[in-house]
């Protein structure tokens, strides 16, 4: 009887592959498949990211995830890539699902790891958080003492994104891209705008770091801001 591959949630953290663990590197050389997301030109970050551990010749699986508002295309997209893993896992091959920052931190992994967790052995190799990497870059603490730290997704509705944001010490909105607008007029709601900084593609070779304040309505460009982009607000310097 064959033994069962195990599924390696492997985090490549932001962007610089330097920040990668050692663990993440030692999975990935030896990893029997690599599997990862593409978008829609078949390009993955997460494989970019990688690239210099990938061994030559290595067997990759890319998945398409439709990135949308609407659930249902990108469920039946999971449900295909689930089980196209589950074959490998099943015939004995290890599979080393790398994703961006951490697999568990709005990670797609998540929902990888929720529909083969009962029949697969997982282990999760955690990377740097985009989080922390803003924190890093812009040296903007998260939290001390009793702070309240927020992680907000962009996409939430105008009063809900207010209501989260308006107790909040500290805050990272995390998807920001086409949101840009929203988000931005929440924050000169409450009176933090000039204290928010946006980061796009934090870490990476695309990397800006801009103050909000400065920035035209819209962001970057008629789109919005990149997918990619974070922005860390603090409501009062620590002291």
């Amino acid at each position: 009887m064959t033994a069962q591959g195990i599924l390696y949630g492997v985090g490549v953290g932001p962007g610089d592959p330097k920040l990668m663990t050692i663990r993440a590197g030692e999975v990935i050389r030896a990893a029997d498949v690599l599997a990862y997301l593409v978008n829609g030109s078949g390009t993955s970050r997460a494989r970019s990211i990688a690239a210099a551990l990938i061994p030559k010749g290595a067997h990759e699986l890319p998945l398409h995830v439709p990135m949308r508002e609407e659930r249902e295309p990108a469920r039946a997209a999971y449900d295909i890539a689930a089980t196209s893993i589950s074959n490998h896992l099943g015939a004995g091959r290890s599979v080393a699902y790398l994703c961006v920052g951490d697999p568990l931190f709005y990670g797609s992994f998540m929902y990888l790891a929720a529909r083969l967790s009962g029949a697969h052995k997982i282990e999760v190799v955690p990377g740097v958080t985009s989080l922390s990497a803003c924190a890093a870059r812009t040296l903007v603490p998260l939290g001390g003492r009793t702070d309240v730290l927020s992680v907000v997704p962009a996409t939430l509705g105008e009063d809900a994104l207010k209501s989260a944001l308006a107790d909040a010490d500290a805050a990272s909105i995390i998807k920001v891209g086409r949101h840009f607008a929203k988000v931005r007029g929440v924050l000169r709601a409450l009176g933090l705008e000039s204290r928010a900084t946006l980061l796009e593609s934090v870490t990476g070779k695309e990397e800006r770091i801009s103050a909000v304040e400065d920035l035209a309505e819209n962001g970057a460009g008629e789109e919005g801001a990149p997918y990619f982009s974070t922005i860390l607000v603090r409501r009062r310097e620590l002291s």
